[in-house]
C-alpha cells in the first residue's frame, strides 16, 4: 500500500489523540525540532508491529484538511494525549485539546529542499548555513508547505518549505540533501530610476526653447567706422527703417519706382566714396537728374566747412639709431 510516494509496511499504527503544546510539560527542548511525546501505550503497540526505524509519523487535522510529519522523542505522555512543538500546531491549525490523527509512515531520504525565509533578517546572520545545519539536526523529516522555526541569538526565524524531492515529505536523517534558498517574503526589488528620462526631456525642451526665441538675422546693420579713427559726418539710417519707408512710398504711389529722397541719399553715399547695395548706378539718365537736384539742394543749404583731407605718410621722421 503506497500513499504519495511513501508507504505503510505491514499492519500500520493509527490512533487519535488530543494535542497540547510543549509548554504543558517540562520539555522545552522539543520546540527546536519536530519530535513529539507520545503515551507508553503507543510504544507497546509499535513494538508489536513490523515498522521501519527511525519511527516517523503523519499528523493529520481532518477538520482543517492539514497534514504534516514528525518524529518521536519519548513515550511519557498521559494516555490519550500527545505533546508537540507549538509551531507544528500552527501549521496544522490546531488549538489546545484538539483531536489529531497519528499514523506511522516510511519516508524516502531527501535529495533536495528549497527554503524561503519570512524576513530578510535571517540573511543578516553571519553564517546562516551553519545555523541551519545545526538546527536541522533536531529534525527528522520535512514536508512541503510547512513553516519551520529556527531559534538563534534569542530570536525566532520562520522558514517555509517550498519544495522537497523526491517526494512531498522526505526524511533528512543521515542523508546528503541539496539546499536552495528563495528570496525572503518581505524582499522587494529596487525600483528603476526614472530621473534620467525626465532630465533628458527637460534638456530637449531647453534646447528647443532658445530656437523659438532666437532673433532673425538682419544683414547690413550697424555703424560705420573710419580707418583714421575720426567720426563720421554722415550716419546711414537703419536698413529696416529705409526698407519700410520705401515700401510706404511704393504703396502710396501704386508703383515700385524709388522716391527722390531715397535716390538722393544713395547718391550722397556714392559721393562720399562708399559702395551702396541696391543703388541705381547703371541708369545714367536718372543719375544726372538726381545730380542736378542734389546741386540745387546744396546751393540752398548753407555751405559747411570742409574738413581737411587725410594725407598719408606725413609727420616727423625717426631713425632707428636714435
Amino acid at each position: 500500500m503506497f500513499f504519495e510516494g511513501y508507504g505503510y509496511h505491514g499492519t500500520s499504527f493509527e490512533q487519535s489523540y488530543r494535542c497540547y503544546p510543549a509548554s504543558f510539560i517540562e520539555k522545552p527542548q522539543i520546540e527546536s525540532g519536530d519530535k513529539i511525546i507520545m503515551p507508553p501505550s503507543a510504544l507497546d503497540r509499535l513494538a508489536s508491529l513490523h515498522i521501519d526505524y527511525p519511527m516517523l509519523f503523519e499528523l493529520q487535522n481532518a477538520a482543517a484538511a492539514r497534514v504534516s510529519h514528525c518524529g518521536v522523542l519519548e513515550f511519557i505522555a498521559e494516555e490519550g494525549m500527545i505533546y508537540m512543538p507549538y509551531w507544528m500546531m500552527e501549521n496544522l491549525l490546531l488549538q489546545e485539546g484538539d483531536i489529531v490523527r497519528v499514523k506511522n509512515v516510511t519516508l524516502p531520504k531527501g535529495s533536495y529542499v528549497k527554503l524561503q525565509p519570512h524576513t530578510k533578517d535571517f540573511l543578516d546572520i553571519s553564517n546562516p548555513k551553519a545555523i541551519l545545519e545545526t538546527t536541522l539536526r533536531n529534525y527528522s523529516c520535512l514536508t512541503s508547505g510547512d513553516s519551520i522555526m529556527v531559534a538563534y541569538n534569542n530570536k525566532k526565524y520562520y522558514i517555509d518549505i517550498i519544495e522537497t524531492k523526491p517526494s512531498n515529505a522526505i526524511s533528512i536523517i543521515e542523508t546528503d540533501c541539496e539546499v536552495d534558498f528563495a528570496p525572503p517574503l518581505d524582499y522587494k526589488e529596487p525600483e528603476r530610476p526614472t530621473a534620467p528620462i525626465s532630465s533628458s526631456k527637460a534638456q530637449s525642451q531647453g534646447e528647443e526653447a532658445p530656437v523659438e526665441t532666437e532673433p532673425k538675422f538682419s544683414p547690413f546693420t550697424g555703424t560705420g567706422r573710419r580707418l583714421d579713427g575720426k567720426s563720421l559726418t554722415y550716419q546711414s539710417p537703419p536698413v529696416s527703417s529705409q526698407i519700410s519707408k520705401e515700401k510706404g512710398h511704393g504703396s502710396s504711389h501704386g508703383n515700385n519706382k524709388p522716391s527722390a529722397s531715397s535716390s538722393s541719399q544713395n547718391i550722397a553715399r556714392q559721393a562720399q566714396g562708399k559702395l551702396v547695395f541696391g543703388s541705381n548706378v547703371s541708369r545714367p539718365k536718372e543719375t544726372k537728374q538726381v545730380a542736378g537736384k542734389e546741386s540745387e539742394s546744396k546751393q540752398e543749404q548753407p555751405q559747411k566747412k570742409e574738413e581737411p583731407k587725410f594725407q598719408p605718410f606725413t609727420g616727423k621722421k625717426y631713425s632707428l639709431k636714435g
